[in-house]
């Protein structure tokens, strides 16, 4: 809810649909981070250099009223924001730019979506291609980390 409410300026009072659609965001995102951590990724030296630089910038200016709960949720979210890039960088971002065969397969499996030659249909067909290893990615993820949500709490939260 923290989250939540934070990305919708402490908004509290949401349609059921609009907050499910915002569970499922949230829940693809830790599971990214729960994979960029079994990776080992929370364990490098880059990360470990970018937390610290942020956790001295969030020191050095302190905000007025920031209690120490919203530094905490603030310096969490930071630290698995950072996971969630590397992890997509790894899984997603470099294997489209690295992988010149993996695309044309992919622009030869689903040719008939273009209807143009894929010099002029390239950038279409990368990020459609992201787009397919970012999918296959969360299916096997939510195979390996079961996730059950209470639809009866997420209605409540809902109706506040």
């Amino acid at each position: 809810m923290w989250a939540y409410k934070k990305s919708h300026n402490g908004n509290m009072s949401t349609a059921y649909d609009t907050l499910q659609t915002y569970l499922n965001l949230y829940i693809n995102f830790k599971l990214k981070v729960l994979d960029a951590r079994d990776m080992g990724l929370d364990k490098s030296a880059s990360y470990q250099e970018e937390i610290k630089t942020y956790e001295d910038v969030l020191a050095a200016h302190k905000k007025v009223g920031v209690n120490n709960k919203d530094r905490d949720f603030l310096l969490n979210e930071y630290r698995e924001g950072v996971l969630m890039f590397n992890v997509s960088e790894q899984k997603i971002w470099s294997k489209a730019q690295e992988d010149e065969q993996a695309i044309i397969d992919f622009y030869n499996k689903n040719q008939k979506d273009y209807g143009k030659p894929l010099s002029e249909v390239r950038g279409e067909v990368i990020a459609d291609y992201q787009q397919n290893l970012e999918e296959n990615w969360l299916k096997s993820l939510k195979q390996k980390y079961q996730v059950r949500i209470n639809e009866n709490e997420l209605k409540k939260l809902a109706r506040l």
